[in-house]
């Protein structure tokens, strides 16, 4: 029997190996992490991430293929094929700080790996990393071989949170890169058989390993590029009367471009995007191609400038102050259908109106208020780094309630900021809110989820990005 482990038991861990585990009932998949209350509650009722479909899953190989456990080296000695998928969070200080991937995580498992092993492995990276890590990584395990035989594996995740499930059922397509030698070749076949079993064997694609490390970098920056490209036309659309929806949609219509990632939005957020591309930035610039690293960074810099023009936006039209005055956010998380707070737009609007004294009131269906706190406590670059390095008791930011109604949030709030595009946010009753709000009733419609016409027959003061402005806002300036 095959046997697999999967060392890192986070998002994008668990649900790739739960799903192996549902699709190959004759392979063992362990799952480690030295977090014990994580992996707690992997093995609980209640999941340590929210992701639809995960749950149903996980309940099916659970105790029969699927183990969720902290006995880390146990699995790891046991394992044929041992995926990483730790963090490599941004480092914070050092060379290349604020830009460079730290790899401490990564570098201290394949030191274990390398201590535990008796027996010919194969050692895939799963988590996101900088070109030329498996050289870093096959170096460590070479050189504490003690004659044992180790092929490197590049397998990125290109799953989406809020569809992982159905992303891992039917992949656009799974990327394999191993060395091209007689034994390279061998692992990835290894690898491509695991797949293989409901993976159809055109969607399995076989690279050298640096090109599959760099797809990934490559992919995320090229899907972060297209909003932050039409995050940019939004604001010119604003600024001549232009319907940002109407001209992604005629853009979309070209077969070249396509419709997805056209959405105008407060900006991107989620644990990759901004990530990646800072060390796509930073190798660019330590291969010696600064014009390519700039030209990535100002990906980077128009999503900041959207959220900051988003902050103005708000701030301007409500008579250019916001102190003492309550606002409602609706929705915290980076994107809907997933739990996930990780370099979400919310925290950035939420600093930069609390930078304005307002009082905020914060709504989002699956984000706890203790993770609300501990993010809006957190400085830039920590979220990814371990917990116990993180703000542990966030000195709760008096300013800051967490409901878990969006109509309580937004009773006697002079604004209402829509930050994620719940389905939930399009139903609501916004005519029972806007009674219970002071006037002028304003909403800032972050995501583009509600009709701006409808509700301006209500009487609220509407601002939509990218969509013509209420003749309210025509006259504030947008930017600071």
């Amino acid at each position: 029997m095959v046997k697999i482990c999967c060392i890192g038991a986070g998002y994008v861990g668990g649900p790739t190996m739960a799903v192996i585990a549902l699709k190959c009932p004759n392979i063992e998949v362990a799952v480690v992490d030295i977090s014990v209350t994580r992996i707690a509650a992997w093995n609980s009722d209640q999941l340590p991430i929210y992701e639809p479909g995960l749950e149903d899953v996980v309940k099916q190989c659970r105790g029969r293929n699927l183990f969720f456990s902290t006995d880390v080296e146990k699995h790891v000695c046991e394992a044929d094929i041992i995926f990483v998928s730790v963090n490599t969070p941004t480092k914070t200080r050092g060379l290349g700080a604020g830009k460079a991937a730290d790899l401490t995580y990564w570098e201290s498992a394949a030191r274990m790996i390398a201590d535990v092993s008796k027996s010919d492995k194969i050692v895939v990276e799963k988590s996101t990393v900088p070109v030329k890590t498996a050289e870093a990584i096959e170096k460590i395990l070479t050189h504490n071989s003690k004659g044992i035989s180790y092929q490197i594996l590049s397998n990125p995740e290109f799953l989406a949170e809020g569809t992982a499930i159905q992303d891992l059922f039917n992949p656009d397509r799974v990327l394999i890169g191993g060395r091209e030698t007689p034994e390279g070749q061998k692992a990835v076949q290894a690898l491509k058989e695991v797949y293989a079993n409901w993976v159809p064997e055109d969607r399995i694609i076989t690279t050298n390993l640096w090109s599959a490390e760099l797809s990934k970098l490559a992919a995320n920056a090229f899907l972060a590029q297209r909003i932050s490209s039409v995050n940019a036309i939004s604001a010119l659309c604003e600024a001549t009367g232009a319907n940002v929806a109407e001209v992604a949609y005629a853009v979309g219509k070209d077969s070249r471009i396509g419709p997805k990632f056209l959405n105008a939005s407060v900006g991107f957020g989620g644990s990759c995007f901004q990530k990646d591309i800072l060390n796509l930035v930073y190798i660019c610039a330590c291969n010696g191609l600064p014009e390519v690293a700039n030209y990535w960074k100002q990906v980077i810099k128009i999503n900041d400038y959207q959220k900051s023009r988003f902050v103005n936006r708000v701030v301007s039209s409500m008579f250019n102050t916001v102190a003492g005055k309550k606002i409602a956010v609706l929705g915290f998380a980076f994107k809907k259908d997933t739990g996930d707070t990780r370099e979400t737009p919310a925290v950035d609007v939420c600093k930069g109106l609390l930078g304005d004294k307002a009082k905020i009131s914060i709504y989002d269906p699956q984000v706890t208020e203790d993770q609300i706190q501990r993010d809006l406590a957190m400085n830039k670059f920590d979220w990814d780094h371990p917990i116990h390095l993180q703000p542990m008791s966030p000195t709760a930011v008096k300013e800051v309630t967490v409901t878990w109604d969006a109509y309580e949030a937004a009773t006697g709030a002079h604004a209402v900021c829509i930050l994620t595009e719940w389905d939930e946010f399009k139903r609501l009753d916004y005519s029972k809110i806007y009674e219970n709000m002071q006037k002028p009733a304003f909403i800032f419609d972050g995501r583009n989820v509600v009709d701006p016409e409808k509700l301006r027959e209500m009487g609220f003061i509407v601002y939509s990005i990218g969509k013509p402005l209420d003749p309210w806002l025509k006259d504030m300036p947008a930017v600071a």
